[in-house]
């Protein structure tokens, strides 16, 4: 077998990792507990992992421009707020876009600081992490804030026998499939993160597209933080806190590059599955609670491993191309 068909190879595997890590993470935990394979166990986790989904999604718009988010815990904690405390008595739905609106404000300002003000996306959303989070403490002052019972009622609703945040979730990656594979949009997502002056050069707003993906971020964390308070009908002052890493790690995990302009609309969903999947079992397993960082900080760590070996197997095989080409 030469090299590059080796390398070629183990690149296809490692796509696969994932799918292969969520299945041997079920046979493990299943074989420590009886009922962590239950069809009631397993629906619990999809359920559970509907707000991770939808914010990894929005993630997953930044990362694919060679970008990062690390604003979207604090922006669902904002959507929260303002949720719970001015539409108390409120229908779902229009909670649920004040949220989406919410979400869609704090990522184009996110956009402003990094476009218009030229400073790193790290940067950049790393202070608006603060700012956000701690707007929702002087909103809120310090308080847990009380979700109307419209939007706890919707938490429990169930349509055509599936639970309403799961079809939430759904409809959130029908948008993102649209967007990535159904419009220009999604080429352009790309080709900024694989070359950015490349892409400007060919004619493609790179300006107008990285302002968008940060808008589209903010929107689905504030339609993530919509969906979570459903699900625990209060938002305390940790609402939402280390979302923004569990959502890059899921979708890093999943097989979206770090790097941008290599990634999958699917990589963000087998993500999150796959650490509430962890979360889960350990709690089937009766784990030692002061583990869960340790295994949570483990499977970032593995994210960023296999993201960066993916990326060096990429590059060796797009050299060896290279030099293929340049031999006579």
């Amino acid at each position: 077998m030469s090299t590059r068909l080796f390398l070629r190879t183990v690149n296809a595997i490692l796509r696969w990792v994932p799918l292969i890590f969520l299945a041997a993470v079920l046979i493990g935990f299943g074989a420590l507990s009886p009922r962590f394979l239950s069809v009631q166990n397993l629906g619990a986790i999809l359920v559970q992992s509907s707000w991770l989904m939808v914010v990894a999604l929005g993630v997953n718009f930044v990362l694919l421009t060679a970008n990062v988010d690390l604003s979207v815990g604090a922006t669902m904690y904002l959507a929260a707020v303002v949720v719970g405390m001015g539409l108390s008595a409120a229908p779902a739905w229009i909670c649920l876009l004040v949220a989406v609106l919410v979400g869609s404000l704090f990522g184009i300002i996110n956009g402003l600081f990094v476009i218009r003000l030229q400073l790193p996306a790290f940067i950049a959303t790393l202070a608006t992490t603060f700012i956000g989070r701690g707007l929702g403490l002087f909103l809120s002052s310090t308080k847990m804030v009380f979700a109307g019972p419209a939007v706890t009622n919707l938490g429990r609703a169930k349509l055509v026998g599936a639970p309403m945040p799961l079809l939430l979730a759904a409809v959130a990656v029908l948008l993102a499939w649209l967007l990535l594979h159904a419009t220009p949009f999604g080429s352009y997502i790309r080709s900024v993160g694989a070359d950015r002056e490349g892409a400007s050069r060919a004619g493609v707003p790179s300006q107008v597209v990285t302002w968008s993906v940060f808008g589209l971020s903010g929107a689905f964390a504030g339609l993530g933080g919509f969906i979570s308070l459903t699900q625990t009908s209060a938002a305390s002052a940790a609402f939402g806190q280390g979302a923004e890493f569990l959502a890059i790690a899921a979708a890093v995990l999943g097989g979206t590059s770090l790097f941008g302009g290599r990634g999958s609309l699917w990589a963000p969903v087998v993500g999150a599955v796959l650490i509430m999947t962890v979360q889960n079992g350990l709690v089937m397993i009766n784990a030692n609670p002061y583990a869960y960082p340790v295994i949570t900080g483990a499977v970032i760590f593995l994210a960023t491993l296999l993201d960066s070996t993916r990326s060096g197997l990429v590059a060796r095989i797009g050299r060896r191309q290279i030099c293929n080409q340049e031999q006579p």
